[in-house]
Order: structure tokens, then C-alpha cells, then sequence
């Protein structure tokens, strides 16, 4: 089971003056059970592109297939299964928590799986376990204002409003964006969580090559609305012509190491995360 963009172009305006190809012949395969970063500049294309995962844009030219069933059909009967297809497929936009709107967090979070056509009782289910997989307490919070929350816990409440729904897939635009420290810590934690415990596809745009570094089992990299790579993160952030074309930066610690490297410190250079770093120094300097 899988997302599927097979040659997939874009194009905002088309026939107009202000014309642009967002998207050119992009083919790409999101594995069931990956976590999968997307990574490029401003204008790259990658907000483009995930607006296609679940059908909010529609390609100018190729298709897109969840789980092997095109979001654009032509007939009665294959828009029926396109329908059901978008289903699985939840999108949290950036600053998600402008999307919410009710009087309490339950509300909020009922809104889409009321629209689903689910029972009350079904729909309060919904709702606990949605609370619970984004770590806020139903009872302490159900009939809380959301814009009573902190900017860490609204964003929260957003997804859980999406994961309300049973996604198999969890799209994400920049997820923690403009979050304080503690609100983005918190917040990727979350994430992390939805991935390792409750086995969901997670598909994440960003600019933090260091949430990339260690959430990521896959990177993709877009540049002006091309497909440039795909790979590792470590594959991606070794290949140092690639980050010059693209300008991208490696992680942090990455930077740091290979500078301890060039200093004559014989560490890992490749080293993405603070304790893949940490693991180099102690086997350098023989510390348990």
C-alpha cells in the first residue's frame, strides 16, 4: 500500500499571463508505515505537491494513486472510490490552528467525524482516542476553549481533529512553524509518537533539516518544482554537491563534527543527530 504520484505536473494561471509550473513531471512513491520529510526552498514546491496527496489539487498532466486508486476518477463509480481513497489520507496545513472554530476542544475534534456520519457514541470515541494519541487529558480538556490553549496545544488539537477521521496517512505542512521551543519539542514529540506506537504514515514538510535528521527514514527534495532526490536523510545530507545546488544545509551537529573532523579529531562526520555525535566523541575519547 503506498501514495503514488506517477508524472505528475502542475500549473497555476495556466493561459494566463501569470502562468507558473509549480509541479514538473514529478513521479513518487510514499511507502505504507514511512516517515517520509520533503525538504526544498521557498517555491520549491512541496507545499504543492503534498496538496496532492489527498486530492485538494487536481494534476494538470499524470495521476495520483492511494493505495492503488486514482483521487481524480472519471465516472460515476471511480469517484465513489476516489472519495473513500481522500479518507485516508488527513492534512494539517501550516498554522493549523487558525482552522479551528467551535466553542470547546470535543467540538472541534467531533466536527469531522460527525461529517463522516458516525454515531454520538462513535463520534465521542473518536474524540477520546484522538485526545489521548496528541497527549491531552479528555476529561481536563473536552470542554476547554481551544483558543484558550497554548500555541503548542492548539496545533494539537488541530491534528487530533485529523486523526479523528482514522487516517492511514498523516500529512503535515510545516508543522511546527512559529511554535515556541517547548511548544515545537512537545509537539514533534507527538509526532514521533503517532509514527513509533501507532504505526501512522507520516508525510512532513520542513525547513529544519534537524527535525529531518531525526524523524526521517526517507528525504525528498524539491527544487523548483522538480524532483531532485530521494533517499536516507544520511544519503541525502552526504551528497555535498547536492546541498550546494539546492542550498540546503546539513544539521547542526553534522556541521559541528565535520569541523572536530577537520581539526584533526577522527569523529564521525556523518553524524546527524546530537546523539549520533555524542556516541562519536565518547568512542573517540573512550567514555562509557
Amino acid at each position: 500500500m503506498s501514495i503514488e504520484l506517477k508524472n505528475v505536473t502542475y500549473v497555476y494561471m495556466p493561459k494566463t499571463p501569470y502562468e507558473r509550473v509549480a509541479l514538473d513531471d514529478v513521479s513518487l512513491v510514499i511507502e505504507q508505515g514511512s516517515f517520509t520529510a520533503i525538504a526544498g526552498h521557498t517555491g520549491s514546491g512541496k507545499s504543492t505537491l503534498v496538496q496532492h496527496l489527498n486530492g485538494l489539487l487536481k494534476p494538470a498532466e499524470g495521476e495520483v494513486l492511494v493505495d492503488g486508486v486514482n483521487l481524480h476518477g472519471k465516472n460515476k463509480e471511480d469517484k465513489v472510490k476516489a472519495w473513500h481513497a481522500r479518507q485516508q489520507v488527513g492534512m494539517v496545513f501550516q498554522y493549523a490552528e487558525t482552522q479551528l472554530f467551535e466553542e470547546t476542544i470535543e467540538k472541534d475534534i467531533a466536527f469531522g467525524p460527525q461529517n463522516q456520519g458516525l454515531s454520538e457514541e462513535e463520534t465521542k470515541e473518536r474524540v477520546k482516542e484522538a485526545m489521548e494519541l496528541v497527549g491531552l487529558s479528555y476529561e481536563k480538556y473536552k470542554d476547554v476553549s481551544p483558543f484558550a490553549l497554548s500555541g503548542g496545544q492548539m496545533r494539537r488539537v488541530a491534528i487530533a481533529g485529523v486523526l479523528a477521521m482514522h487516517p492511514k496517512y498523516l500529512v503535515l505542512d510545516e508543522p511546527a512553524a512559529g511554535l515556541d521551543p517547548r511548544g515545537r519539542e512537545e509537539l514533534m514529540a507527538t509526532i514521533q509518537k503517532l509514527h513509533r506506537k501507532w504505526k501512522l504514515t507520516i508525510v512532513f514538510v520542513s525547513h529544519s533539516m534537524e527535525d529531518i535528521a531525526q524523524l526521517a527514514d526517507k528525504m525528498v527534495v524539491m527544487q523548483g518544482g522538480h524532483l531532485r532526490a530521494v533517499g536516507t536523510p544520511a544519503e541525502i545530507f552526504a551528497d555535498a554537491q547536492l546541498l550546494q545546488e539546492t542550498g540546503l544545509e546539513p544539521p547542526q551537529m553534522m556541521q559541528i563534527m565535520q569541523r572536530l573532523r577537520a581539526a584533526g579529531l577522527p569523529v564521525n562526520e556523518h553524524a546527524l543527530t546530537p546523539e549520533a555525535g555524542l556516541q562519536s566523541l565518547r568512542e573517540v575519547f573512550h567514555v562509557k
